[in-house]
């Protein structure tokens, strides 16, 4: 793998002071969007889903 970095985040919103942040992540290789909750110390992550169940994919 090159030094690029695999994931781009292409959106964000929050506050790390408030509520905490969240970041839809989209994976360069595969296209598949990602959703990482971050609230303090702690943090999330999980694909992103259609109405059908299928990952969110960005071509």
């Amino acid at each position: 793998m090159s030094n690029e970095n695999r994931f781009e985040i292409v959106y964000k919103q929050g506050s790390p002071l408030i509520k905490g942040l969240e970041f839809v992540l989209v994976d360069k290789e595969t296209g598949v969007n990602y959703l990482f909750v971050q609230s303090g110390y702690a943090g999330g992550l999980t694909p992103l889903l259609d109405a059908d169940g299928k990952p969110v994919i960005t071509r």
